[in-house]
């Protein structure tokens, strides 16, 4: 590996969510996932002013709890399901261990976001928050 290959990402905050344990956590956040929290760290305060309630955002995570070294899974968990390249499904099995979720702000304070419907277990790392943008949007 060179330079290029390894980098540095700094958790901007992390999630509070009922969610304890991957077990317990939907596949997707439209299949039943609660409402949590998203708590921004004391650096990353100020990269929330802007942000509304009912705005939809992604915030992007990383699947701490997730197989770095997997790179095929059968596709939820599914044993009948052909063998599949993990690039090519949501698996949190991955390489690179990033998590997508499209939520919603139900409330903002402070430091802190409700959010929903979030999958992320509790104490999941937050590495950044991205609004929903509809064409015609210039952010």
């Amino acid at each position: 590996m060179n330079e290029r290959d390894i980098f540095e990402i700094r958790a901007i905050g992390w999630i509070e969510s009922p969610l304890r344990h991957r077990r317990d956590a939907p596949r997707q956040g439209s299949e039943g996932a609660p409402d949590a929290w998203v708590v921004v760290t004391q650096a990353a305060r100020d990269c929330i002013d802007g942000l509304a309630v009912g705005q939809e955002i992604v915030l992007v995570t990383w699947l701490h709890e997730a197989n770095r070294d997997v790179h095929i899974v059968r596709p939820r968990g599914n044993p009948d399901a052909p063998l599949t390249g993990v690039f090519a499904t949501r698996s949190p099995d991955r390489p690179n261990p990033i998590g997508l979720h499209r939520v919603t702000i139900l409330a903002l304070d402070d430091d802190r976001l409700h959010v929903a419907p979030l999958e992320a277990i509790d104490g999941t790392p937050v590495i950044d928050i991205k609004p929903i943008l509809f064409s015609g949007g210039d952010a």
